[in-house]
């Protein structure tokens, strides 16, 4: 997706608007990276970066987003056989997977949170500590609910038929 936004509004316009953004950064990192961009720009309006190697920059972002076009549509056609097969399934496990690992999500859920709460109350002094050792779950839960939110997203698009 985003090499087809970048073929779109091609080179020049992208080095301005991303080198004004790092500008705004308070980081020497970001102050470094929007100061080579300036160059770069600098370049491009002096005349050094001939219009030809734009063209050439541009071709290349936009051969990367067939590329990853290609890759995403057979991404989606791989889930799609998967999808179709768990549907046509005589066994009643692949058929009812979904609604149980959304149980199965929920129950989690519920037993995480409650003994949050219920540390919490019982060591209010410890509440920053849990707090802070909670952001250590996010990479389990945002991958469990993601699932969980396209397995409910095409279960309905499923109803639907």
């Amino acid at each position: 997706m985003i090499p087809a936004l970048l073929a779109q509004i091609g080179l020049p316009l992208l080095i301005k608007a991303v080198g004004a953004g790092l500008d705004h950064i308070d980081n020497p990192i970001a102050k470094s990276a929007a100061e080579g961009l300036k160059q770069v720009e600098d370049a491009v309006t002096k005349g050094d970066v001939t219009p030809a190697q734009i063209l050439e920059a541009n071709r290349h972002t936009e051969r990367m987003a067939e590329i990853e076009l290609a890759r995403d549509t057979e991404t989606l056609k791989s889930v799609n056989r998967t999808i179709r097969a768990e549907v046509a399934s005589e066994d009643a496990f692949v058929r009812r997977w979904r609604p149980s690992f959304g149980y199965a999500v929920a129950l989690t859920w519920i037993m995480t949170m409650g003994a949050i709460a219920a540390a919490i109350i019982l060591t209010p002094l410890q509440a920053p500590a849990i707090i802070a050792a909670l952001v250590n779950t996010s990479p389990i839960w945002g991958i469990a609910l993601g699932v969980l939110g396209v397995s409910v997203v095409k279960r309905s698009a499923d109803k639907k038929m």
